[in-house]
């Protein structure tokens, strides 16, 4: 069974309601079908009092429907909105427009647990999607960095018997250059959401051009910083660094540069210095080495909410609403109702 076989496998026995906000979208509708159809999550869809011509398609689909026009919960929307950004210039009445907006109605819902998770980005940016979720539903306690990875599937090699491979790449979306606090957040928010979603023990390696001492400079300062930052917030999480990516994977080179390392040649979760390193290494990774490339699944979030391309494929949209629903853990069962975020603000 692949990895997204059985990522699909554990988000229909975890049975999560999963909203979508892009109704007016065609590739939403065929993928919310398909989800509902196949018992991968409960889909919810947000339809858009902006362009009403949509509305029929998307009742069409046979799934349930909110419109925040004569939903309640829109005047909830307000008042969360204007909690959260009043103090920071958000006037009245761009809190009672955004309200009514699917997206903000959306995470709105989220935020005070009428569903799981959030699944957006086919018709919105990265930047409104982040907005979004940053102001109605902010990070988890202890991380105030909001990160992503990309979950990376090498095909297997021809004529063998080993088993699918899947590795976390972080951070390759969001943070352009993490300081050591940064580093930490995204490592430990990394390591936390590979427990539920690829549902194995993480190793996590703090990559570098140098390992243990080999070279020197800024970079290399900052990993060492992050990983210190990391033991003392995590000390249960096998984390190491710097490492260079060779002794990060590969046993033979391990044995030679990091000799002793829980984490080096066997690293599943390869944590970059910067955005430039990450994005470069996924994209040569999945063009030159044919590997799968799943995300930016969008991490750090009080509860999940995730960032679509504006180039996904309703197969795209599926693989992203099952591993939302992977994401969301236990949090959505138990607090449902509740606001998760407490007085954070």
């Amino acid at each position: 069974m692949s990895f997204l076989e059985r990522v699909r496998d554990r988000a229909r026995a975890a049975r999560r309601r999963i909203v979508f906000p892009e109704s007016a979208d065609a590739r939403t509708l065929d993928a919310v079908a398909a989800l509902a159809r196949d018992g991968i999550v409960e889909p919810v869809l947000v339809l858009d009092p902006d362009d009403l011509p949509s509305h029929a398609a998307a009742r069409a689909v046979g799934v349930e429907t909110l419109d925040p026009r004569d939903d309640v919960r829109r005047a909830r929307a307000e008042a969360d909105l204007l909690e959260r950004r009043a103090h920071k210039g958000l006037a009245a009445a761009e809190a009672r427009r955004l309200s009514r907006t699917p997206l903000y109605f959306a995470d709105s819902l989220l935020r005070h647990g009428d569903v799981d998770g959030c699944v957006a980005g086919a018709v919105h940016t990265t930047a409104d999607v982040l907005r979004a979720a940053l102001w109605l539903v902010g990070p988890a306690p202890g991380v105030t960095t909001v990160s992503s990875a990309f979950y990376m599937v090498p095909p297997l090699t021809a004529g063998t018997d080993d088993a699918e491979r899947v590795l976390t790449f972080t951070d390759c979306a969001v943070v352009q250059y993490p300081s050591p606090a940064q580093l930490a957040d995204i490592a430990i928010s990394a390591a936390a959401d590979r427990r539920r979603i690829v549902g194995d023990e993480p190793f996590v390696a703090l990559l570098s051009f140098s390992t243990r001492g080999s070279g020197t400079g800024a970079s290399v300062l900052a990993v060492r910083d992050a990983l210190a930052v990391i033991r003392a917030r995590e000390p249960g999480l096998v984390v190491d660094g710097e490492l260079q990516g060779d002794a990060a994977l590969v046993p033979s080179v391990a044995s030679r540069k990091a000799a002793g390392s829980e984490v080096a040649g066997r690293a599943n979760v390869l944590v970059f210095p910067s955005l430039d390193a990450g994005n470069i290494a996924y994209k040569l990774v999945q063009r030159l080495a044919g590997a799968l490339a799943i995300g930016p699944v969008i991490q750090g979030l009080a509860r999940p909410c995730s960032d679509l391309s504006r180039g996904a494929t309703s197969g795209d949209i599926i693989h992203v609403a099952a591993i939302t629903a992977l994401q969301a853990g236990n949090a959505s069962a138990t607090n449902r109702g509740e606001d998760p975020l407490g007085d954070m603000q």
